[in-house]
């Protein structure tokens, strides 16, 4: 059985938060037991992904989205404190990795949404892989932006909303950012994507789209974000020997 020290030191070596200007903490966010031998991940750390940790008997949460956001009120009331209160009384703790986990260059959000979606990596709009946020590559094969959205659709089991951008051909060239990265549009149109793919929408990306010539699908917040975690955790069970189960509480968003 390992230390929740080494679990921490062995996240924060491979994602390297510090390289991030991120809008919330990263790594351990709230402290429990120190040997680990059970690790939950899921993708937010509502009370429901907390309640199957308590019934799991989980030593330990690992999530995507955690708590203590830039700007959210500081007091401990409500929910707020009902959550760390279920935290607190079973001795789990909470790890959780924002952007970090977003652009780590295999384990990532992105990179394993280019496995699932079976797109070939390129590169990145803005920065090196593993630090860039702004994917680029190209899909098994040229296709047409109703086809993309029906394969898209296909992998993540959830039907994308699509913005089509009138005069674009084929989609030869696709970019893609996980979570609600919306007007990440603006970096993927310059760098020539015929396509961009993220997870929200606002009323401002059906204008981008269409103005810059790229088409758009909003493919779910959750639903992009739910394969860099389960890589995680996946990888931190071969690498110490603990056990892990990914936890997916469904979110239409």
């Amino acid at each position: 059985m390992t230390t929740c020290d080494e679990l921490l030191a062995a996240c924060d070596r491979l994602l390297v938060p510090e390289r991030f200007k991120d809008y919330t903490v990263n790594g351990l966010q709230v402290g429990g037991r120190e040997r680990i031998g059970r690790v939950m991940t899921g993708v937010t750390a509502c009370q429901a992904l907390l309640d199957e940790a308590v019934a799991w008997q989980a030593d330990l949460l690992l999530v995507h989205h955690g708590y203590f956001w830039k700007n959210e009120p500081v007091n401990i009331t409500g929910m707020k404190r009902r959550r760390l209160t279920t935290l607190l009384t079973h001795d789990i703790g909470l790890l959780a990795y924002h952007l970090p986990l977003d652009a780590h260059a295999t384990l990532g959000n992105n990179a394993a949404l280019a496995r699932r979606l079976d797109f070939e990596v390129q590169g990145c709009a803005d920065g090196e892989l593993g630090e860039g946020l702004v994917w680029l590559g190209a899909p098994s094969a040229p296709m047409g932006a109703g086809e993309l959205a029906a394969h898209v659709g296909a992998r993540l089991e959830r039907a994308p909303l699509l913005v089509e951008a009138p005069g674009v051909g084929e989609v030869r060239r696709v970019a893609w950012c996980t979570g609600g990265a919306q007007d990440m549009i603006i970096p993927a149109a310059e760098a020539g994507a015929d396509a961009f793919i993220s997870g929200e929408i606002s009323e401002r990306t059906t204008h981008l789209a269409r103005e810059m010539g790229i088409h758009y699908l909003a493919a779910g917040h959750h639903a992009t974000e739910r394969y860099g975690v389960q890589a995680l955790g996946s990888w931190l069970a071969e690498t110490f020997a603990v056990e892990h189960r990914f936890v997916d509480i469904d979110n239409p968003a």
